[in-house]
C-alpha cells in the first residue's frame, strides 16, 4: 500500500474527536487507507451491503446496538438515517474514535453530517493520490508555501505527462498490469449507476457520460453554461444541476474567479478543474501521453494537475485553501491567485522552459486592489528556482508538487 498524506491528520483527528469521517471520491482509497490505520479492537461494516444498508435505515438505533463501536462504518451516505443515533451514543460518551466513517456524495453527506455530528467530528478530504505519493516520497515533503518558496529535485516534462495521463486512482498502481481504459470505463459506470441515480433523476445514464465527457474536453477553461446547453441539447439549468453533482462528488473542482471591487471589468465565472487528470484525459479521449503532451489542450491539463495537486495536499492536512484566478474583460488573466493572511500571491503555469517576463505582466492589475500582492511566479519547467524580476520568481513545477526537505 502506498503512504498517503493524509495519514498524520487521520490520526490526529482519531485521537481528539470522536467521529471521524472521511470523505471524497469513489475509489480513491478512503476504505483501504482507514482499515490500515483502524485499532485492532474496531469492527467493520460496509452499507455496500444491500443487507446491512436495509438493517440501518429500517432500525437504525438497533443497527448500532448490533455493531457496537468502535466501529468503521463504509459509505455511511446510504443511510442517514444513522447520523441522529450516532450523535445520542457519542453524547453518552467522552471516549475518543468511536465512530469512523467513509462517504462520497458529498453534498448529501455534510448536510447530514453538519445538522447531526457538528462539532463532535473531524473531516479529512482523500482525494486520488498526488505524484509524492505515487513516487513514494511522502515522508519528504513539504506542504507548498507561497511566504517560502523551496528548491526540489527536477521533474521531466515527459515524466510529469505520464503521470498527468495516467492520473492518480490507486487501483492502476496497486495494480500495475490494470488496462487505464477498462478501469475508467468500470468507474464511470459504476458512478453513474450508483452516484448519479441516487441524485438525479436520469433515465438515460448514456446523456450524462456526454456531459462529463463534455466537462472534461473543458478542463482549464472558464465554465460557460450557455455553451455546453447548446453542444448536448440540454437546458443551462440541467447543466447546472448536473455540474452541481460532479463537484459534489469530488469529481470536478470550480476555481472561483478573484473579485475586487475596485478592479473594473472583472469575470464572473468560475473555471473547471478535473481533481484527477487521468479521469479527465481518458474522457477526452486522449489515447496516449505524448499525444495529450503535444496537443493544443497540453497548458490546460498541466495548469489543472498543479492545482488540483495543490487542493490535494492541502485537504490531506486539513486545512482550507484559498484560491482563485483572475481574469478581465480585456483577456487580461492570472491562472492562479493564492489568499492568506489577507496577502495576495499570483502565479502563472506555463508549458515552456524558457520564462519570459512579459508571461507575467498580468500580475500588476492586482495592484489595484484593496489586498496587499506578495511575490509569486510563474510556475514552468525551467530547472531552478531564481528571480524573474525584482520581486516574482522562476519556480519549477517539482517546487510546487514535489517538494523535499534538506535543502
Amino acid at each position: 500500500m502506498l503512504k498517503r498524506e493524509a495519514e498524520k491528520t487521520i490520526k490526529e483527528i482519531a485521537d481528539t474527536f470522536r467521529v471521524l469521517l472521511v470523505t471524497g471520491p469513489r475509489q480513491v482509497g478512503k476504505t483501504t487507507i482507514l482499515k490500515e490505520l483502524m485499532p485492532k479492537n474496531m469492527n467493520y461494516v460496509t452499507l455496500d451491503d444491500k443487507v446491512l444498508r436495509e438493517s440501518a435505515k429500517r432500525d437504525p438505533k438497533m443497527f448500532l446496538e448490533e455493531h457496537p463501536w468502535p466501529l468503521l462504518i463504509d459509505e455511511v451516505q446510504y443511510a442517514p438515517e444513522l447520523f441522529p443515533y450516532i450523535k445520542i451514543k457519542v453524547d453518552e460518551s467522552k471516549e475518543r474514535s468511536m465512530y469512523w466513517l467513509t462517504g462520497s456524495q458529498q453534498f448529501k453527506l455534510m448536510k447530514n453530517v453538519t445538522e447531526s455530528l457538528a462539532g463532535r467530528v473531524g473531516i479529512v478530504k482523500l482525494n486520488s493520490l498526488t505524484y509524492t505519493e505515487i513516487n513514494n516520497d511522502v515522508l519528504s515533503k513539504e506542504l507548498f508555501d507561497p511566504d517560502n518558496f523551496k528548491k526540489s529535485d527536477n521533474i521531466h516534462v515527459n515524466k510529469l505527462f505520464e503521470t498527468i495521463f495516467k492520473g492518480g486512482m490507486p487501483e492502476l498502481y496497486d495494480i500495475p498490469k490494470m488496462n487505464k481504459r477498462h478501469f475508467f470505463n468500470s468507474y464511470i459506470n459504476t458512478y453513474l449507476a450508483r452516484d448519479v441515480k441516487d441524485q438525479l433523476d436520469i433515465k438515460d445514464t448514456e446523456e450524462f457520460k456526454k456531459f462529463m465527457v463534455s466537462i472534461a474536453s473543458r478542463t482549464g477553461e472558464q465554465l460557460n453554461y450557455s455553451n455546453i446547453s447548446s453542444e448536448l441539447g440540454i437546458t443551462d439549468k440541467t447543466v447546472k444541476n448536473w455540474l452541481d453533482v460532479l463537484v459534489a462528488s469530488g469529481i470536478v473542482y470550480l476555481l472561483e474567479p478573484y473579485m475586487s471591487s475596485k478592479i473594473k471589468r472583472i469575470t464572473h465565472m468560475p473555471k473547471i478543474i478535473f481533481m484527477d487528470t487521468g479521469l479527465c484525459s481518458y474522457l477526452a479521449g486522449y489515447d496516449d501521453a505524448k499525444v495529450l503532451q503535444t496537443s493544443s489542450n497540453a497548458g490546460h491539463y498541466l495548469e489543472t494537475y498543479v492545482i488540483s495537486e495543490l487542493i490535494k495536499s492541502y485537504d490531506a492536512r486539513g486545512i482550507e485553501i484559498n484560491l482563485t484566478y483572475f481574469r478581465d474583460k480585456e483577456k487580461n488573466e492570472i491562472d492562479l491567485v493564492m489568499y492568506k493572511n489577507n496577502k495576495l500571491y499570483p502565479f502563472e503555469i506555463k508549458k515552456t522552459s524558457s520564462p519570459t517576463n512579459s508571461m507575467i505582466n498580468s500580475f500588476n492589475i492586482l495592484e489595484k486592489s484593496s489586498n496587499k500582492v506578495e511575490p509569486g511566479g510563474l510556475i514552468c519547467f525551467y530547472d531552478e528556482l531564481i528571480h524573474l524580476d525584482d520581486k516574482n520568481y522562476i519556480i519549477p513545477i517539482s517546487s510546487i508538487i514535489n517538494i523535499k526537505k534538506g535543502y
